[in-house]
């Protein structure tokens, strides 16, 4: 904890500094690196009132120094650049320490809108796929819902509740990682996690596949007595008034290429296949196998993005290539979830370009 609260005493010295250089300068000085200590104590509040308001639950010290190391660079950039610093920079003696201060409240409106507004603008993305009429008179609904990462039940996961029920899907599945990671051992996180599943339903079913943090015994506390399908490297197939609609499952693991390959060996030709699988990483053999549409999550598409470049961090084999949305290889259309929560580990629980979504997507004709 005391670690975290370093980068705010390393910014205090500047500022104490400021107090002994010649009067000429101390405006400057001052300019610099108070208003970074100042937005650094602020960055402290945000982080620690979160769980206090119950919107997220992550430990603040990480983030915390994050935060503040980033303002302790741009303060030592500062100084370096001060007009009688540096011999070989001049710089406009007005503008510097104007542009710092913008700099660092900057970052801190930045703060707010990662750590409280982006991760609770929930929105549905409309994803429609050419396929055969399962249904007589409409395309069938099948609601999307990825990677939870439930930590206690917040303002977020209770508007997935109430979307879930609006957009009134025929089917749900879901692509996992149910509880977040730094929680994974807490049952607290796991009867709140069952809490919110419990609350789906489908005319034609809710079904589930594990993601790289669901631990066996996690499983079994969350979905056991529930009204939910787990595919664990299985087969269902759906009887719809017109056809079939074959749901592989597969969790996440070692020769997960090959499970895919058995359990699609005996499809019977012209049935549509849809599989469901954590991450975008088995989309090669997913293509070979014929595999009509592909829904996975597991990138958070990067959680924080950056604008023109995108995902900073993935944690797919493929990098940044099936970084989130919709892409079509062959006959096959894969869409990665951007999610719902948010990675553990310690890191900051923010978005950035980057909002928690479902995806609704409509088969047929």
């Amino acid at each position: 904890m005391l670690i975290s609260f370093l980068p705010l005493l390393l910014l205090a010295l500047p500022a104490l500094y400021s107090l002994r250089v010649q009067a000429a300068d101390r405006r400057r000085w001052l300019w610099i690196t108070v208003p970074a200590l100042a937005c650094g104590l602020a960055d402290a509040l945000l982080l620690y009132l979160l769980p206090l308001l119950r919107l997220s639950f992550g430990s603040p010290h990480i983030p915390l120094l994050l935060f503040n190391l980033t303002r302790l660079g741009f303060v030592l950039v500062g100084i370096l650049l001060l007009p009688g610093f540096s011999r070989r920079v001049r710089s406009p003696a007005v503008a510097l320490p104007g542009i710092s201060t913008v700099i660092q409240v900057s970052l801190l409106v930045l703060a707010f809108y990662g750590l409280y507004v982006e991760p609770f603008r929930l929105g549905v993305t409309h994803l429609q796929v050419t396929s055969p009429a399962l249904l007589p008179d409409r395309p069938l609904r099948i609601l999307q819902i990825s990677d939870l990462h439930v930590e206690r039940i917040s303002p977020r996961e209770r508007e997935v509740l109430v979307q879930a029920e609006a957009l009134r899907p025929d089917l749900i599945v879901l692509t996992g990682d149910y509880v977040n990671l730094d929680y994974i051992d807490d049952p607290v996180a796991w009867a709140d996690a069952r809490a919110v599943l419990a609350q789906l339903r489908a005319p034609y079913g809710v079904y589930a596949v594990l993601g790289t943090v669901d631990r066996p015994q996690v499983v079994t506390a969350i979905f056991d007595g529930l009204e939910i399908r787990l595919l664990t490297d299985k087969v269902e197939v759906l009887a719809l008034p017109g056809g079939d609609l074959i749901l592989v499952g597969i969790s996440t693991g070692p020769g997960d290429d090959q499970v895919l390959y058995d359990l699609t060996a005996e499809n019977p030709p012209g049935n549509y296949t849809l599989l469901l699988y954590h991450t975008p990483d088995l989309i090669e053999p997913a293509v070979r196998r014929g595999v009509d549409l592909y829904l996975a999550g597991h990138t958070h598409g990067g959680q924080i993005r950056l604008p023109f470049y995108g995902a900073l961090v993935t944690f797919s084999e493929y990098g940044k290539q099936y970084e989130m949305g919709e892409y079509h290889l062959g006959a096959t259309t894969l869409y990665v979830s951007r999610g719902l929560g948010m990675e553990g580990w310690g890191m900051p629980r923010m978005r950035f370009l980057c909002p928690p979504e479902l995806v609704l997507v409509e088969l047929g004709e």
